[in-house]
């Protein structure tokens, strides 16, 4: 199978890696990609918000399969023009795509499809920015309605961070807050057929602590042992199947990777949010886990026979993935600055290192993005999987690196005791 992954960040570099590992796979290609991803597919230049460039793409290279990262593209229609020219595509329709190109949207089909989530106010206008922040009260829940590239929420006590937050964003969902441990609960689905995939747990605040802004998240680690018991069989009930049927029923076939953000709050679980594609960095860490062939997944799933392959299985163990961000992150990122020590970790078993914000200068490896690259490790358990994880980054080193140093701790913590 000849498979072309679109992107350029960590989730893509994942996904080419496990695809090249799938025996089904004969030829793994990617546009625009990144340096990490050409070490295990061949990149093209493309620019992947133009759906008839992409389908150009896959037709000339005989592409069997098709695979969208990046939610933009999603957004923008470009899996409909590669569908258009009869191509396999993993990845939802435009129509499909707004479950998370607008949270308000999604809060609409929440509703009808009775999928428990938080009470929310869609606002447009100051006064109704003001009522609803003094209806829900502190802490403040602020979300664009658009995408904001994992950035687009603020949670605070502050009212006047709450309220600005909300001014620069023309349509705005300001919503209750939800206490719990957050999960993030993916699902491969051909819009009929839901196969959830293994929890796992991202770190969204830059500052070890779960402290400092919002970024599009510092590591994450799968599985997770403190799980309720029955966590996955109830989502799929509650939320998973009932949306993808809600989608189909409106017309906008759901077919791709329904990522369910999840507040286990102590009133039960609760969607805080849904994307449309692989999640980053959680899909470093389940990719690494993950001992199902992938391409006969995402095929499957793309062409509406989903029911038709197995569900996907996992290794034994744990995965960690630790992000290293670039000086100024995430108000702003420092590029060109030269990464060294990857190389060493090359030949290391049980680590990978996920390159995202990386590109090649005079032959050496630099920074060129805010979310550099991911050191993912694999162990016995999360403990042996974060102490990997963690001897990988003490390798790899660039001007003003910063990452956080907790990444699974109070976890791996507890399963040494």
């Amino acid at each position: 199978m000849k498979t072309l992954v679109i992107g350029s960040g960590g989730r893509e570099h994942a996904l080419a890696l496990a695809l090249s590992r799938d025996p089904s796979v004969s030829e793994v290609h990617a546009a625009p990609g990144n340096p990490g991803i050409a070490e295990c597919a061949t990149l093209h230049d493309v620019d992947q918000m133009d759906g008839s460039a992409v389908a150009d793409l896959a037709e000339s290279l005989g592409a069997d399969l098709v695979v969208i990262g990046p939610e933009a593209p999603l957004v923008a229609g470009v899996a409909d023009d590669v569908r258009a020219r009869g191509i396999s595509c993993f990845g939802p329709s435009r129509l499909a795509a707004e479950l998370e190109g607008s949270k308000a949207f999604a809060k609409d089909v929440m509703a009808v499809a009775g999928v428990p989530t938080a009470m929310a106010h869609v606002c447009s206008t100051a006064t109704e920015i003001d009522a609803a922040l003094d209806a829900f009260g502190p802490p403040y829940v602020v979300k664009d309605d658009g995408l904001a590239a994992g950035k687009g929420v603020v949670v605070t006590h502050d009212r006047a961070e709450a309220a600005a937050h909300a001014a620069q964003c023309e349509r705005v969902v300001i919503e209750e807050y939800l206490d719990g441990p957050e999960v993030s609960l993916f699902a491969i689905t051909d819009g009929s057929t839901v196969y959830p995939l293994q929890p796992a747990q991202d770190f969204k605040r830059i500052f070890d602590g779960d402290q400092g802004a919002n970024t599009g998240g510092m590591g994450a680690y799968t599985p997770l042992p403190w799980a309720p018991e029955g966590l996955v069989a109830e989502v799929q009930e509650r939320v998973l199947q009932p949306t993808v049927d809600e989608m189909a029923r409106r017309g906008s076939l759901f077919a791709g990777l329904l990522y369910a953000g999840l507040a286990l709050t102590s009133r039960g679980t609760r969607v805080v949010e849904f994307n449309a594609r692989f999640g980053d960095p959680e899909t470093q860490a389940l990719m690494a886990l993950l001992d199902s062939p992938l391409a006969s997944l995402l095929k499957a799933a793309a062409d509406g026979e989903l029911d038709q392959v197995a569900p996907p299985r996992w290794k034994d163990g744990a995965a960690v993935a630790v992000v290293m961000a670039s000086a100024g992150y995430p108000e702003s990122s420092s590029k060109g600055d030269v990464i060294v020590g990857t190389e060493t970790l090359a030949e290391e078993d049980d680590v990978d290192v996920i390159h995202a914000g990386t590109a090649l200068r005079d032959r050496s490896l630099v920074t060129a993005g805010g979310r550099v690259l991911a050191v993912t490790a694999v162990g016995r358990d999360v403990a042996d999987a974060r102490a990997k994880a963690y001897e990988g980054i003490s390798s790899v080193s660039f001007e003003g690196a910063q990452w956080r140093t907790d990444i699974a701790a109070s976890v791996a913590k507890e399963s040494l005791t």
